[in-house]
This record gives structure tokens, C-alpha cells and sequence, in this order.
């Protein structure tokens, strides 16, 4: 009682002065005060309000291989958090897969890369910048700009944020208090809401999630939800080693540099493994030959077979090619939503989804 009532004394009044900032923030570019910066292609962003991962890689590669059956060239503006690139620009061209080192560009590019036929991912935390800079050898017909819901300064053609379900409801208050990055007031630049990992939480809190989000957004924002789905176990070359029922059974050892790791082990058990061992690391954490040498050893112990983010397997195979270390494959599926944001979508690229 005491605590909660000292945390109410001080931290609110903090968590009002951060939600007035970013909502002034957001005012000055609406209203032209700040300029934004315009490219002439449709530019999409995948993004969140809250902090920690909600599952935008993931989904961002699903944006990726759709837009590619449609003949879509897409590319991907990304920061390439804790990558040497990072404060510079770089560029990763398509099915570029074995010649790139994680530390340069970021573990995230490098997933999305692998994912890419035509397209490219520009790596850099100026995105406006990097994309000018890059924009006539690449010639993209549509850009996807990952983690962008607060980066304003670019113009957007669509606003897709998302909403990990798992989150409690409480924790929807602005930073300090809570985990919101901005209030969520936000909410009405928004043009698509999807709710991740819907399928591990009761529907009656997704419902409570939705009358929250409610007032706060548009009434033709689309909304959807979508669950991870595994499709099975790869090794660092790409080769699908097992389908995902050959895990049951298995003594598994985890392997995690990533910000959710708990909804990843809980996918390994609801498909029969035994996690006998978690070696977790900080998000984007890069592996050292200690680090490696030591999971084998435990796996040696165990008698174990060794699973990682596809995320943490791009850096895993700088270190090592063992072939006791897998990734899950984790792809997206919808639960609803997901003709509605096609459709939404496939008029900003004047396409006809149909």
C-alpha cells in the first residue's frame, strides 16, 4: 500500500510530463510546424507503442514474402540496433547470407535479409537520410519501415502497430510507470491495430485490451489478430533439419537473445519438448566462443539438442556451424484481420489484391 502509494506521488506526475511531450511531439508535424520528409513510393510502417518486442520481425517478414507474391519490390528501413552501422547507413542486398558479419549491421537486418529475393534492407537510425541516399539503386516499389511508429519525421502511408497480448492491462500507462513509449492518444494515426500472440491469453483479455484501445483510435481502423507459429527446426545453413511434432519428446536446451523469451519456450513445450536447461542472454546480445563452447558442454551433459531464435542463429554462425544448435522457424498466421489489412494495404501500392 505504502509502495504503491509513493510510486503514484512520484512517478506520475513524471509518466503526465513524458505523454504531454511526445503528444506536443506529434502535434508540431500534424500541424506542419516540423516538416516531414516525403518520398514518392508508399511507405509502411510496422511499429508499437509500447517498449520490449511484440513480435515486429516476424510480421515485417510476412509483409515482406506477400508483397513478393505480388510482384512487390520491397524494402525495409531498419536502425540496426547495436550494429557498428547503426550512427552510419549501410545497405544488404537480397539472399545475401553467409558473407555479412551481425555486429556490423545488427542481428534484426540480417534476419529480414535472409527473407528477401528482390528487395533490400537500409540499415540506420536516419532513416530519411539513408533512404534519400539509397533510393535510386534500390527503386523500391514499396517501403517497409520497421519500428516506426514514433518516427514521425518520415511520411507514412499506412501505420501498422502492434499490441503483445500477454502484456498486462495495467502496464498500458506512459513510461515511468508503465511500458506505453507514448500515450495512447497516439492511437488515432493509427491505421491497422493487431494484437500478437492472441492465441496464448483468454479471450476475455483481448477484449478488455480492445476497450481499452477503443477510444483512443479511429472507427475505421482495421483490426486483427495473429498467433506465432512454428514451421519447423533449420540449421545455420538453412537446411530443415525436423518438422516441428518431431521435437515431442526431446531434451531440449534454450538458447535465447531475444525480448520475449518466455512465449519462446512456450511454444517449445506446447509441442512436446523438455527444456532442461535456459541460457538466456540480454536482447541482441552478440555471442562469444565462450558462450557457445559453454551451451555445447551443458548439451553434452544433457544429452540435449540445442534451439535458438532464428535472430540469435544469425550471430550463433559466425561462432560456430554445430550441428547440435537449430533455430525455430516462427512464421506469422492470422486469426482475423488479415483480408481487411490486405486490402487496406493493396490501395496504397494501387494494387489489386483480389
Amino acid at each position: 500500500m505504502i509502495k504503491s502509494t509513493l510510486t503514484n506521488i512520484f512517478l506520475r506526475p513524471l509518466s503526465s510530463v513524458w505523454e504531454g511531450v511526445y503528444r506536443v511531439r506529434r502535434s508540431l508535424y500534424e500541424y506542419g510546424i516540423i516538416k516531414k520528409d516525403y518520398f514518392r513510393v508508399p511507405i509502411l510502417s510496422v511499429g508499437n507503442l509500447t517498449f520490449g518486442g511484440t513480435g515486429k520481425t516476424p510480421l515485417i517478414i510476412w509483409f515482406i514474402k506477400k508483397f513478393e507474391e505480388m510482384g512487390v519490390v520491397p524494402v525495409v528501413l531498419t536502425r540496426g540496433y547495436k550494429g557498428n552501422l547503426e550512427n552510419k547507413s549501410g545497405i544488404l542486398k537480397g539472399n545475401q547470407r553467409f558473407r555479412l558479419n551481425p555486429q556490423e549491421y545488427g542481428d534484426e537486418p540480417l534476419l529480414i535479409s535472409q527473407h528477401l529475393k528482390k528487395g533490400s534492407v537500409i540499415v540506420g537510425k536516419r532513416r530519411a537520410n539513408n533512404l534519400r541516399k539509397y533510393f535510386h539503386e534500390v527503386e523500391p516499389d514499396v517501403v517497409l519501415l520497421d519500428d516506426g511508429f514514433q518516427h514521425i519525421q518520415l511520411y507514412r502511408s499506412f501505420n501498422v502497430v502492434l499490441f503483445d497480448a500477454m502484456l498486462p492491462l495495467e502496464s498500458y500507462v506512459t513510461a515511468p510507470m508503465g511500458y506505453l513509449r507514448e500515450g495512447l492518444t497516439a492511437l488515432k494515426d493509427a491505421d491497422a491495430i493487431l494484437i500478437s500472440r492472441a492465441d496464448q491469453v483468454e479471450s476475455e483479455k483481448i477484449d478488455a485490451l480492445l476497450d481499452l484501445l477503443s477510444p483512443h483510435s479511429r472507427r475505421d481502423v482495421i483490426v486483427g489478430k495473429i498467433k506465432y507459429r512454428p514451421s519447423g527446426f533449420y540449421n545455420c545453413f538453412y537446411d530443415k533439419v525436423m518438422e516441428v511434432d518431431e521435437i515431442k519428446g526431446k531434451n531440449i536446451i534454450a538458447l535465447t537473445a531475444i525480448a520475449s523469451p518466455e512465449s519462446f519456450y512456450k511454444m517449445l513445450e506446447q509441442y512436446g519438448a523438455t527444456i532442461v536447461e535456459k541460457f538466456e542472454y540480454p536482447d541482441h546480445h552478440f555471442f562469444t566462443t565462450e558462450d557457445i563452447d559453454n551451451i555445447l558442454i551443458s548439451s553434452i551433459k544433457n544429452n540435449a539438442l540445442i534451439i535458438s531464435s532464428e535472430k540469435d542463429m544469425v550471430k550463433i554462425k559466425r561462432i560456430s556451424q554445430e550441428v547440435k544448435i537449430l533455430f525455430m522457424d516462427i512464421q506469422v498466421e492470422f486469426m482475423s484481420g488479415e483480408e481487411e489489412l490486405l486490402s487496406g494495404i493493396s490501395k496504397i501500392i494501387n494494387l489489386d489484391y483480389h
